[in-house]
Order: structure tokens, then sequence, then C-alpha cells
């Protein structure tokens, strides 16, 4: 994939993935085919600014979780009104980095 394509993809998705493994995202997509590049793109991506509202709003119903795909703890969270707000509150502090992990692994799977 030629360098203004990636440029261009990773200025527009920083925000979704982990800092520290935007290094790694770039490696990756100069390896990337050309024809893959619309694949790429087709990418739904959760955005950690949206999960964080929606933790905050229905995080004791294990909203954010169900949405990240960790069902285990989605149900736990509904059925105990998130551990009696202690899981909620926790959830508030470090959805916006599982989201950024969700969003990571599930780039890694596409490529």
């Amino acid at each position: 994939m030629d360098q203004q394509r990636i440029d261009a993809y990773m200025i527009a998705n920083q925000k979704f993935f982990p800092a520290e493994k935007l290094m790694l995202i770039r490696e990756k997509l100069e390896t990337l085919p050309e024809e893959k590049y619309a694949m790429l793109s087709a990418i739904e991506l959760k955005d950690p600014t949206t999960m964080l509202i929606i933790s905050i709003v229905g995080g004791s119903l294990g909203i954010d979780r169900f949405m990240l795909g960790d069902t285990g703890m989605g149900v736990v969270k509904f059925l105990t009104g998130g551990a009696c707000g202690i899981l909620t509150i926790m959830d508030w502090f470090t959805i916006s980095n599982k989201t950024k992990d969700y969003n990571f692994a599930k780039l890694t799977q596409s490529l």
C-alpha cells in the first residue's frame, strides 16, 4: 500500500488504537496488498469516547461489555447491577483502553 494512503488511514484512525501499537499497525499496513485497502476501510471500529458515554449511561446493565464482545462480564454486570456499582465505576476508567484493544484485535484479525 502506498505511503500516502497509510498516512491518511493512520491520521484518521489513530484515536481508535492504543498508542503503543500504532507503529505495529503502520508496519502491517506497509505490507498490505493494495487490493485489501477497501476491506480495511470497511472494518467498523468502536469509538472510545462513545463507549465511555455508553458505560456511564448503561454500564450497570453491562451494555458496554456486550458491545465489546465480553458477554460473560456483561451478564455478571447485568445480573448484579454492575456488582453494586463497583464494576461500573471501574469500567469508567478502563473502558477506553478496552475499546482500543478491541479495535486492535479486530484489525489484526482482518489483516
